[in-house]
């Protein structure tokens, strides 16, 4: 699948302007560059678990979608899709819908990683031909920006405030992707925005039309929860990607493939320092978490490394 930048770019889009979303929010970036990989001739029908997304993009009777659109609660975005495409595979072997559509749900990690996980397995373990797309914020950023399991170690949020007895988040985040890689589906991918899209854009069409169930997680920076310049998500996506926090890689019927490895690993300090819920671990007296934080990012690495060499 080449990667025509011109041509990707010209394609109409899907998401229409307007909505609510916050300047310097991945979340949109993320839904646009997915949308993209949509071939101009396929409808789509989206689902959207209830989140920053949802709330910013659908007011009854208004909407930012193109395609057919359905607000979930949290908790089913992935059931109701599998709904949907069971029905229209029913209608279309009885010939009643001739267009082809796709199938594709966004929720943010709140409804991903956690509320959402039951129906996002099952979806995942009955192989629906569906796309289940994962906006990752690293917490709940619409009710508030309270943790998540998708929030990063000692990250500051509102359910886990740094202070005199608490230096944040106590627990490594989540990692997402290898769960649902173990449910054996055709394909995971795991990317966010950095330079050109290239890498989401061209997992995106892979996840679309790969036949089964697809999964895509996405790191889709938050300026509000992380306390980062708006003009800086694409730094900080980059810096992910080149401390090794968030490795970009996919699983193809149970294969693991590394997609970059960077020519020399930047310390993760440069990943946490441009970010206002790290400002703690900063201080002298918290020197050993800086440590404590490499030496588990250094961990999952070698895992991830191990993984892709077998």
């Amino acid at each position: 699948m080449a990667f025509n930048f011109k041509e990707v770019m010209s394609k109409p889009e899907r998401l229409a302007p307007g909505h609510r979303m916050c300047a310097g929010c991945g979340g949109t970036i993320t839904v646009r560059t997915v949308l993209r990989a949509l071939k101009p001739e396929d409808k789509a029908v989206i689902g959207n678990a209830t989140g920053c997304l949802e709330v910013s993009s659908f007011m009854y009777p208004y909407t930012a979608w193109e395609d057919s659109y359905i607000h979930n609660a949290f908790e089913n975005a992935g059931s109701t899709l599998s709904g949907v495409e069971t029905a229209y595979y029913a209608l279309k072997k009885k010939g009643k819908i001739k267009d082809n559509y796709k199938f594709i749900t966004f929720g943010g990690d709140g409804g991903t990683y956690d509320i959402g996980l039951q129906s996002l397995s099952g979806a995942m373990e009955r192989n629906h031909d569906l796309v289940y797309v994962c906006y990752d914020n690293g917490a709940y950023m619409n009710t508030g920006i309270q943790r998540s399991s998708a929030t990063p170690m000692y990250a500051d949020t509102t359910t886990t405030p740094v202070g005199k007895n608490s230096v944040g988040k106590m627990q490594n985040r989540k990692d997402l992707a290898s769960i649902i890689a173990n449910h054996d589906i055709p394909y995971v991918g795991q990317s966010t925005l950095i330079g050109t899209m290239k890498d989401l854009y061209e997992k995106a069409e892979r996840a679309i039309y790969t036949p089964g169930a697809a999964f895509l997680n996405v790191m889709s920076p938050c300026p509000r929860g992380w306390r980062y310049e708006t003009s800086d998500i694409m730094k900080i996506c980059k810096l992910a990607v080149e401390t090794c926090y968030w490795p970009l890689f996919e699983v193809i019927e149970g294969r693991w493939i590394l997609n970059y490895e960077p020519k020399k690993k930047l310390p993760i300090e440069d990943f946490l320092r441009p970010q206002g819920r790290f400002k703690h671990l900063f201080k002298p007296e918290n020197e050993e978490l800086l440590v404590k934080y490499q030496e588990e990012v250094d961990r999952r690495w070698e895992e991830l490394l191990y993984k892709c060499a077998r």
